[in-house]
């Protein structure tokens, strides 16, 4: 079962819970409203959801660009071959002009002509090489020929592979704005304190460093290459979460950590599947300032970079712009690795 398909069947089931609770109890009964407790833990459950299909989404742009570059060269690839086949095949098609004429060089009658023995040998050597090079060329003629049958298949193969990950995209988009219109309707049924308690676990974005006008200064205990990348990230506070965001008006979570450190010089890879294998790995209690944080299941969909000071700097989710938030029991439960670039 896919991760949107079984993502439906869990808010299916959720909205029923929380909307028609009444159905369970017999007439008369009161029944509790959803708790901000509840409505954070479902929360928390799209947060992850919605990362697993930004990630999702992430891997299928890449293999769909991926597909495109390699197609354009196969493409160009295939019109070389075209050439280099039609070249030899008036080559060939001479050769089989000859074969047909029925004229064979190398008879005593031709030889004959010849005005004597070392002409003979002469024009003999001549035909063997002839010879060599038409049989070099029929070589030569079917190798291409195969070549370009392989550069027609890879190109077919390439074509559909980008059209997939591409239809995979556009499936990841459509179930994270399902997820973003669920908690969007569980937050709307809550007052605003309720409704501060419910995002607490998974921040707001705000954080300590900057404010949703955007810009903040970082002022942690970072150096060398991990300070410029935070100040660089800091910068970014108060810029709205962009789906698939690369910058420079905003971005999505490994979007965000790969520009930090691309101001510093460092080269990351797009994706958080490919993020988390780039640097040296380090554990939780290990962390320091500029490392990054990976959560969400054995192929992180979430990326932060340590601020220090227990603080990470990220992209959240959608709805949500750019901030700091405390590393709480939530981030410590669900983090699965950080690696130092």
């Amino acid at each position: 079962m896919s991760a949107s398909h079984s993502g439906r069947n869990r808010r299916t089931a959720v909205i029923a819970s929380l909307t028609a609770g009444a159905f369970l109890f017999p007439h008369g009964v009161a029944h509790a409203e959803p708790s901000a407790d509840d409505v954070r833990e479902e929360i928390e459950e799209l947060q992850e959801e919605f990362s697993s299909l930004n990630a999702e989404y992430n891997e299928a742009q890449e293999t769909h660009e991926t597909s495109e570059e390699r197609l354009e060269e196969i493409q160009s690839d295939i019109e070389t071959a075209e050439e280099q086949v039609e070249d030899l095949a008036s080559g060939v098609r001479r050769l089989a002009n000859l074969s047909y004429s029925g004229v064979d060089y190398t008879s005593p009658t031709q030889l004959i002509g010849s005005d004597g023995p070392e002409t003979a040998m002469n024009h003999q050597a001549d035909l063997s090489y002839l010879a060599a090079q038409n049989d070099e060329t029929l070589e030569r003629y079917t190798e291409e020929l195969e070549h370009l049958e392989a550069l027609e298949s890879e190109a077919s193969d390439t074509e559909e592979k980008a059209a997939t990950a591409l239809e995979e995209a556009e499936e990841a988009t459509g179930s994270a704005e399902e997820a973003i219109e669920e908690q969007e309707a569980l937050l709307e049924e809550l007052t605003e304190e309720e409704r501060a308690e419910a995002t607490e676990s998974v921040g707001d974005g705000g954080g300590s460093g900057g404010s949703d006008a955007g810009g903040g200064s970082y002022d942690g205990p970072a150096s060398g290459n991990a300070l410029t990348a935070l100040d660089f990230a800091y910068a970014q506070i108060g810029k709205p979460y962009v789906w698939g965001g690369t910058g420079p008006d905003g971005y999505d979570c490994s979007g965000l950590t790969q520009a930090a450190w691309s101001a510093a010089g460092v080269s990351l890879p797009r994706t958080t599947y490919d993020q988390i294998n780039a640097g040296t790995q380090i554990s939780w209690e290990n962390k320091q300032p500029g490392d990054l944080l990976f959560f969400y299941g054995a192929q992180p969909s979430h990326v932060g970079m340590y601020a220090g000071n227990g603080e990470m700097v990220h992209a959240s989710t959608s709805g949500t712009p750019i901030g700091t938030v405390t590393l709480n029991d939530y981030y410590r439960q669900e983090f699965v690795g950080g690696v130092r670039p």
